[in-house]
């Protein structure tokens, strides 16, 4: 299991280049993609669909300075007709003057669409290079998103013992069920009128009617299910996002923790049940967390 969060920042050499990324991943229902950095074209969607294959699910936030070390990286544009115009007009002027002003290349560079200085595409090697780099970067995201991961399984564990604890305790508690409503039945008859009697035959039907009612043997069977299934998710080691099955599995315990705790005349099943929807809360936290 790995979880959500995880950050790494690397820099590289290469290529005529220098790079530095940084990435950053947070908690996210699903995959989402936010770049900063360096214009990259068409390599950014590379560096995207590498991340969406490894990292399913979470907001990554990918930073890429890069730096062209060769001056070949590089290409100037002057244009030199307006250049010309502008040294004529220069000249001009200083001669009506009668004295030579100087000028800097700093004015020059102010002067709109006189010159443009930008950097060459990313020739194959390069592109190469920086996604390998992005790779490299992101197998450090996901051994912090690993270990990060076997915290919380350790965590989950804790978890579903406890709540396995309390399924034990309420199976042990809803044997005596029957005979708690029985006692019931009876201390309301005479609530009513004592001096009415019933039957033993009638007392047993109407004790099992309610018994039935209250019957909490097939919560407890899917329960365990549940219960079963979340652990058995724990501890597989497929490598497959889990986040969204656990946190379907949660609400589907929380559920029958919830119908135990509506149906059942036990005051000690009562707080049996409320104990698990205590830990199923925790649960959800944890699943929330995950990949």
């Amino acid at each position: 299991m790995r979880s959500m969060t995880g950050f790494a920042e690397r820099s590289f050499s290469g290529s005529g280049l220098q790079v530095r990324i940084c990435l950053k991943s947070l908690n996210h229902r699903f995959f989402d993609w936010v770049y900063k950095g360096t214009p990259l074209g068409e390599l950014e969607n590379r560096l995207r669909v590498a991340a969406q294959q490894t990292l399913h699910r979470g907001r990554i936030e990918a930073s890429v300075e890069v730096i062209f070390v060769e001056p070949s990286g590089w290409q100037v544009r002057l244009n030199d007709g307006l250049l010309g115009k502008i040294l004529a007009a220069w000249n001009r002027a200083c001669q009506r003057l009668g004295k030579s002003v100087p000028y800097s290349l700093d004015h020059l560079f102010t002067v709109p669409q006189l010159m443009k200085i930008e950097r060459k595409k990313f020739s194959s090697s390069q592109a190469d290079f920086l996604e390998q780099s992005f790779k490299q970067t992101m197998a450090a995201v996901v051994k912090q998103r690993q270990r990060e991961g076997r915290h919380i399984a350790s965590q989950v564990k804790k978890h579903l013992a406890a709540i396995g604890k309390s399924l034990q305790r309420i199976e042990r508690l809803s044997r005596r069920q029957p005979s708690l409503l029985r006692q019931k039945v009876l201390e309301r008859i005479e609530e009513l009128n004592a001096k009415v009697s019933i039957s033993p035959a009638r007392l047993e039907e109407e004790v099992a009617f309610l018994s039935q009612r209250a019957g909490i043997a097939e919560e407890i069977l899917r329960l365990r299910a549940h219960v079963d299934s979340f652990r058995k998710v724990v501890e597989e080691a497929s490598g497959e996002p889990v986040g969204k099955r656990l946190d379907f599995l949660a609400q589907e315990i929380y559920r029958e923790a919830n119908t135990i705790n509506s149906k059942s005349q036990d005051l000690a099943i009562i707080r049996e049940s409320l104990a698990i929807k205590n830990e199923v809360e925790s649960l959800r936290q944890h699943a929330q967390n995950l990949e």
